[in-house]
């Protein structure tokens, strides 16, 4: 399975566009802490860009996203962890998370939403200038991008993360690849 494989499939499955760009951000995110924990970059990167290709085939329905992703990924030749990792992003399934690329994707998905929300209260509306003391005092904010729980965020801390360094991590992967998230 390869990259361009992978994101040609997406274009062909998923219309709504902000639904790209999330899966994008997370894939950034997910190459990011690969580096940063010494992890298969390629591979958790993968992870991250596929984790939400059945969202539009599934209408959303919980009980059936990423059980479809997972097999999804699996027919395009993912790893035996990158299928499981997909699946178990979903907490609906009530599925422990095992490894390392599952917490990290886990906690992953979330936080490209929070930065995302975070960057577009700016009144540029884009990540260059944001700061991760400006996401964390979002953070702090419950009502603010109510979807990005929290708690799956502090996932991270499994992984020997802090909170701050995921949020930093994640804005600066997001910072990265800007122009294709049009932020």
């Amino acid at each position: 399975m390869d990259r361009n494989t992978v994101l040609l499939e997406i274009k062909s499955r998923v219309t709504n566009e902000n639904l790209v760009k999330h899966m994008l951000a997370t894939e950034a995110v997910m190459r990011a802490l690969a580096r940063r924990l010494g992890e298969a970059e390629e591979e958790w990167g993968l992870a991250g860009l596929i984790h939400d290709i059945d969202i539009e085939d599934t209408e959303g329905n919980m009980d059936e996203h990423s059980k479809v992703g997972a097999e999804m990924a699996k027919e395009m030749g993912a790893s035996d962890a990158v299928v499981h990792a997909v699946l178990v992003h979903n907490e609906q399934h009530g599925r422990p998370l095992l490894s390392h690329m599952d917490k990290a994707l886990f906690s992953a998905d979330p936080l490209t939403g929070l930065i995302t929300a975070s960057a577009l209260v700016r009144p540029d509306k884009r990540l260059g200038g944001l700061n991760a003391a400006s996401v964390m005092k979002r953070f702090g904010e419950k009502r603010f991008a109510a979807g990005a729980n929290r708690e799956q965020i502090n996932t991270c801390k499994e992984l020997g993360l802090q909170t701050e360094e995921l949020v930093a991590l994640g804005l600066a992967a997001m910072q990265c690849i800007s122009s294709d998230l049009g932020l």
